[in-house]
């Protein structure tokens, strides 16, 4: 699956629009961590926590939305994008969205990342 922020892949053509293509994730580090996390947070400094469990959230979400691209034909999702929301103060929701599409063409000149 090829998965691009850009709205074009190059060596490709896009041969059919399928639509939306989502993927959700919500989670939280945990207890533990979350402990860690607020006592790092007093003193200052990367919440390798959170950083992990964010890094985590968003592989998961790109995989759900090429799966959902995948359910709908697809071999392509391009002009992706990120939000992200606080649900509470140790937890996040990250979603990533974009077009999915069937592409044709020579996928070795592309230079994006396949999944």
């Amino acid at each position: 699956m090829l998965i691009t922020s850009s709205e074009t892949i190059q060596g490709q053509r896009v041969v059919r629009t399928l639509g939306l293509a989502t993927g959700a994730v919500t989670r939280s580090p945990g207890l533990i961590p979350s402990l860690v996390a607020t006592i790092k947070n007093l003193l200052g400094g990367e919440l390798e926590e959170f950083t992990k469990t964010l890094a985590e959230a968003r592989e998961q979400a790109l995989d759900r939305m090429a799966e959902h691209a995948r359910c709908q034909g697809g071999n392509a999702v391009i002009s992706v994008r990120f939000a992200s929301a606080e649900i509470t103060s140790f937890a996040a929701e990250i979603l990533v969205y974009g077009t999915a599409v069937v592409v044709a063409g020579d996928e070795s000149a592309s230079g994006e990342q396949e999944r």
